[in-house]
């Protein structure tokens, strides 16, 4: 009886987890199950942690935008920052802010106090 020569897919398939595994120490990168078993907890953890990601940058630059509002104004606060900026319809998101408040706070001030203006105006007038 002739000899079976084995296929390439199982070998294949084998080399592509061991180069996903490539940068874990130990059996994890060297032994076939434990990078099965390390490769689906890795992309679990990875999976679950990109939402807490999000929340965490979020958190981090509304205390970013709120620390440097509070600077100047003592009164004044990010939720109503927030408000007064919905209101004059000047969508800016929250990363922005906080990259203009630590990159140019002048400029921050420049548009708190525009925001400030224009809503206090409209208010004033009967506008809103």
């Amino acid at each position: 009886m002739t000899r079976i020569r084995r296929g390439y897919i199982a070998r294949r398939r084998r080399t592509k987890m061991r180069l996903f595994a490539l940068s874990f120490r130990g059996a994890h990168s060297r032994l076939t199950r434990t990078i099965t078993q390390q490769k689906i907890r890795a992309l679990f953890s990875a999976d679950r942690d990109r939402g807490s990601q999000k929340r965490n940058f979020r958190r981090l630059w509304i205390t970013r935008i709120n620390a440097v509002i509070r600077e100047k104004a003592v009164s004044y606060s990010y939720s109503r920052l927030i408000h007064d900026l919905y209101k004059g319809r000047l969508l800016l998101n929250r990363k922005i802010l906080a990259q203009i408040a630590i990159l140019n706070r002048d400029c921050l001030y420049m548009i708190s106090n525009e925001i400030i203006k224009e809503v206090g105006y409209k208010k004033s007038v009967g506008i809103i």
